[in-house]
């Protein structure tokens, strides 16, 4: 199956040029590629030459925990969040109201945990916040 047509043929990229770096300059563009959202060296150049800018991506190791933790949180958050669908199904679908009764403690304490991550959710932003309004 042959390749589509381009709309705009002016923006094909259809000419290869072959240039030599050192060692030092190719070790800059690879840094180059693996900061920013670039997939390939070549990219980075058509970059450089275009005069376009290269957004580079920085990762704060110190923030890794604290990130993990608050992926927890969210899955911690989705679980009882289930929980408490399942329960509210239980209960609109039981008639006694004993068994009424059961599933509003069920979800109360399931409120309960939702309140405990919410709190720690609140601290962890609170330390966040410091952090990064720093003066």
């Amino acid at each position: 199956m042959p390749r589509r047509k381009s709309d705009k043929p002016e923006e094909l990229l259809s000419r290869n040029i072959i240039v030599r770096v050192t060692e030092k300059q190719f070790a800059s563009l690879e840094k180059l590629r693996k900061e920013s959202s670039s997939l390939s060296i070549a990219e980075i150049c058509r970059k450089i030459l275009s005069s376009k800018q290269i957004k580079l991506f920085k990762q704060d190791i110190s923030m890794n925990p604290v990130m993990e933790e608050l992926a927890l949180i969210r899955k911690e958050l989705k679980a009882i969040g289930i929980n408490i669908n399942q329960i509210t199904r239980h209960f609109n679908q039981d008639k006694s109201n004993a068994g009424r009764s059961f599933f509003t403690l069920k979800v109360a304490d399931q409120y309960e945990k939702v309140d405990n991550r919410v709190e720690k959710l609140l601290t962890i932003i609170s330390k966040l916040a410091e952090k990064w309004l720093q003066e």
